[in-house]
């Protein structure tokens, strides 16, 4: 005989498990990298009973960032499969990554400031937070291109295709405007293939006023992304001034992208794979989806940055990388499946 949990016991121990993985990654990460740490030392620099910068100043900014990075590439995949009702729709795949890496990088070229990051193998660190509006507009005109190439967002293999020609000549573009002379070939693939190494504590602050700025109205316009999958003319009967929220949506998942790219670079597949897991769990409620999108995204990004620290010790792979190896075979079932079902 099978037991069947109540939904409401079943999702509040989806949430409980999330939890628990983006606390377990956080105290991973604390201890686990080039150098590995005992726990109680790892305590104690918390509690600040005694120094330990490589906790402080090092691990703890770089697994905070990549949570908010995590989970705000999640939530901006969740949310664009929600706007556009289309599954394979993510920030990476549409190209929206990938415009908000072009901006971000004309803007450092502009500033005069490229030159001295890169010297410092630390790309973007040191560009001020109006760097990520400029991410803002990239993602934002990315996004509406692919759009447009595709000829709207019902036809999925349009959609995706476009996706991938949009992204690929502004990865282009950006490797272009980056690659002024061989010294900088190391921290152009560094940036370009997404990583966490670079992350301090003043992108954390970024992150995190990006996230507070953006999470509200996408989790408040949950029930519009419920209406959405009715389709247009059932949420327009609800009442509900589509075609604005529409922007709002836009704008808010192109904000956590920007804010996402701008301090690590192009990481892919978090948007894609993480919404479609906890799909399976929860349902297609989107006020559901998108907080726990933020969870596990922040868990899956925090331990895949583990994974890029400790595999090949003492030299890191960027983090980019191993999401990818993890999201594009998900990628290739997501499109067979979608296949054997046409």
């Amino acid at each position: 005989m099978t037991l069947s949990l109540p939904l409401a016991v079943r999702r509040g121990l989806v949430f409980a498990w999330l939890l628990f993985l983006l606390l377990g990654a956080l105290v991973l990460g604390l201890a686990f990298g080039a150098v590995a740490l005992p726990p109680e030392a790892v305590v104690r620099a918390l509690l600040g009973l005694e120094e330990n910068p490589i906790v402080t100043e090092l691990r703890l900014p770089r697994v905070l960032g990549g949570m908010l990075v995590g989970g705000a590439l999640a939530v901006s995949g969740a949310a664009f499969q929600g706007l556009f009702r289309n599954p394979l729709a993510d920030p990476y795949l549409m190209g929206s990554a990938s415009g908000a890496a072009f901006a971000v990088t004309l803007f450092a070229v502009l500033l005069g400031g490229l030159s001295p990051a890169f010297a410092q193998h630390a790309v973007f660190q040191h560009l001020p937070l109006s760097a990520t509006f400029f991410g803002f507009l990239g993602a934002l005109l990315a996004t509406l291109l692919t759009l447009v190439l595709a000829g709207g967002v019902a036809r999925t293999g349009e959609l995706v295709l476009a996706g991938v020609v949009v992204g690929s000549v502004l990865t282009g573009l950006t490797t272009y405007l980056m690659m002024q002379d061989a010294d900088r070939v190391r921290a152009v693939f560094a940036y370009t293939l997404g990583n966490l190494a670079f992350m301090g504590w003043a992108g954390v602050r970024a992150l995190a006023l990006a996230l507070l700025l953006a999470l509200p109205p996408l989790f408040l316009l949950g029930r519009v992304l419920n209406a959405l999958q009715l389709g247009e003319e059932t949420a327009k009967s609800l009442g509900l001034p589509l075609e604005g929220l529409k922007l709002l949506l836009l704008g808010a998942a192109s904000l956590l992208t920007a804010s996402a790219v701008a301090q690590a670079g192009i990481i892919g597949f978090v948007g894609l794979v993480v919404p479609h897991m906890l799909r399976r769990l929860l349902g297609e409620d989107y006020r559901l989806l998108l907080p726990a999108s933020a969870l596990g995204g922040g868990a899956l990004l925090a331990l895949a940055d583990l994974l890029a620290r400790t595999l090949a010790r003492p030299a890191e792979l960027p983090v980019g990388v191993v999401t990818t190896l993890l999201g594009g075979p998900f990628f290739l079932y997501l499109m067979w499946r979608r296949r054997g079902r046409a």
